[in-house]
């Protein structure tokens, strides 16, 4: 079992890496005519949509290695399945970010490994700790995420509905996966370990949203 659960993870972080993403849902707001932005508003969105693109990379690392910490303790199956059900949500945005850095001509971040990486090794330490403690770094991770992400809506160009839409639909889900970690049980994260997780989402932005 956990040799399987190790093989699936590392299938999920090659999938992740290197394979296009495909999203199982038509992005519910996004509008069917993109209009032309001007060159420095075609800019600013695409260095915000690749950050918004490292961070569903780091969601899948994430949550696929909070599944695996989960499976390797010999957790109930429902901790397993909720992880992974909002880390399927987490791939149509992924593909929802992709899709829309190919419409503006912008490129992902060239360290999308190291982020995977990184969040990774944090989703195996929140997971080792066991479930209630892991569901609480789901919980702070996504409020974090929804703060972000309202930031992105004033940022973004007025004119770039799609982009705006996308930004929406992800705040509005990523809201819902901290709702349900908070009813299955979370338990909060202590102050510190918050701001640790406010420092490295800042390095993350900060360097995303130039390479």
């Amino acid at each position: 079992m956990t040799m399987d659960a190790v093989l699936t993870a590392a299938d999920a972080a090659l999938r992740t890496l290197f394979v296009p993403p495909r999203a199982s849902r038509v992005c519910a707001t996004l509008p069917h005519e993109t209009a032309d932005l001007p060159e420095m508003e075609r800019r600013l969105s695409g260095a915000l949509m690749r950050v918004n693109h490292v961070g569903e990379i780091c969601a899948q690392a994430l949550y696929t290695s909070q599944a695996l910490a989960a499976r390797m303790r010999g957790q109930e199956d429902r901790l397993v399945q909720q992880l992974e059900a909002a880390g399927q949500e987490e791939v149509d945005h992924l593909a929802w970010t992709q899709h829309r850095l190919d419409e503006l001509g912008a490129r992902p971040s060239l360290l999308n490994p190291l982020w995977y990486t990184g969040a990774f090794g944090l989703g195996l330490v929140a997971g080792s700790l066991g479930p209630r403690w892991s569901l609480g770094f789901v919980v702070e991770t996504e409020r974090q995420v929804e703060a972000h992400l309202a930031d992105h809506m004033d940022r973004l160009p007025a004119a770039d509905q799609a982009s705006r839409a996308i930004v929406a639909q992800m705040k509005e889900e990523e809201a819902h996966h901290a709702r349900e970690a908070e009813r299955a049980g979370a338990a909060p994260l202590p102050p510190p370990v918050k701001g640790l997780m406010r420092l490295a989402a800042r390095v993350m932005t900060t360097v995303a949203h130039r390479i």
